[in-house]
């Protein structure tokens, strides 16, 4: 991150407009057999997956991908959901937030080389045959040269997924100070080459659609079926 007057001017020693961003889609199930499991469901979401500790979870990422967080918000809905946002640099020390450098040094420019993470929580138990889904939508957003793709496991560890959906998109480029052009400063051939083997197992149905000359990559994975015990509502678990 640069921290400069408006007045000055900033050399460049090449170009850079490489964005990244890598999308979690992640679904988990319960079956609620009446409609005090239903509230106990919703009750159990709001307790694992409020805002705060969604917040938490973005915080995590940060320091996996080397960023540091300037700013953050949240919000927990009602009747359910919840949401936070994380803007993100790559500034080095502690300290550091867009509401303490504003108010102390008005006339600053930020260039954020990182940009931010969004997330958003979908719990739903309406549905009338007892089914119970938790949606988490993620979007981690960087440029410059981070790998947001070394975050992937800490989301498998911190939610529960029976369905996960993962994308990744590569746009803009880096232009050298030779005048050559990079597109995607990570070559590889399947999200899939990121996640543990560990993690991995867990999962019967691994499914890649990748047009990597246009630099989109998608995984999709499906858990193995562990029984109908998986899916009952055990809130102390």
């Amino acid at each position: 991150m640069q921290i400069r007057s408006i007045e000055d001017k900033i050399k460049l020693s090449g170009f850079n407009n490489l964005t990244k961003v890598l999308s979690f889609n992640l679904y988990d199930f319960c079956i609620a057999l009446n409609d005090q499991q239903k509230d106990e469901y919703i009750q159990w979401i709001d307790s694992k997956y409020n805002a705060q500790k969604i917040e938490a979870v973005a915080r995590r990422i940060c320091d996996i991908i080397d960023a540091n967080v300037i700013s953050t918000s949240r919000q927990d809905y009602d009747p359910v959901g919840a949401s936070t946002m994380v803007l993100m640099s790559d500034i080095q020390g502690g300290g550091w937030n867009l509401e303490n450098i504003q108010q102390t040094s008005p006339g600053v420019a930020l260039h954020l080389d990182k940009s931010h993470i969004t997330a958003h929580t979908y719990p739903d138990a309406a549905d009338p045959e007892g089914i119970c889904s938790f949606r988490v939508d993620i979007d981690v957003a960087t440029c410059g040269e981070i790998i947001p793709l070394k975050a992937i496991n800490e989301l498998f560890l911190a939610f529960e997924c029976d369905v996960v959906y993962i994308d990744y998109v590569v746009r803009g480029y880096t232009r050298l100070e030779n005048g050559k052009k990079i597109y995607n400063d990570q070559p590889f051939n399947s999200i899939q080459e990121f996640i543990r083997p560990d993690i991995l197992k867990e999962f019967i149905h691994c499914q890649d659609i990748n047009i990597t000359r246009d630099n989109i990559w998608q995984t999709k994975l499906m858990i193995k079926d562990y029984g109908a015990k998986r899916y009952l509502l055990e809130p102390d678990d």
